[in-house]
């Protein structure tokens, strides 16, 4: 049997841009990403601890260093600039691996730099 984890999470990063007339997605630091062991056209799903609003898209890469969250396409109507936000990413995998997988987990700081632990 397969199940889904949970397999990356970013916690609690900040909106930084919201791009309505733009094809749908989440653009992001390749820092957070590499934190977090995303990768572009990873698909995602966005919490928005403002609002509660819940959407699933993919994840497109940024510029690096930037700290840049930006919510692209119809989105961009859901979410906010400065919203606080969750990305999860999750894997399908054997029910016993799953018992010993840990996830990566990425806590931004206010400027959405990884903090290094």
């Amino acid at each position: 049997m397969t199940i889904q984890v949970l397999k990356s999470k970013i916690h609690r990063a900040r909106i930084t841009q919201a791009e309505l007339h733009y094809v749908g997605s989440i653009t992001l630091d390749p820092e957070l990403m590499e934190a977090a062991n995303l990768i572009e056209g990873e698909k995602v799903q966005i919490l928005n601890i403002n609002n509660g609003e819940r959407l699933e898209t993919y994840v497109i890469t940024g510029q690096r260093g930037s700290g840049q969250v930006c919510i692209n396409g119809p989105a961009a109507r859901r979410m906010h600039v400065g919203d606080m936000i969750i990305v999860i990413s999750y894997a399908s995998m054997d029910f016993e691996a799953a018992k010993q997988f840990k996830p990566w987990l990425c806590f931004p700081d206010p400027d959405n730099h990884p903090v290094l632990s």
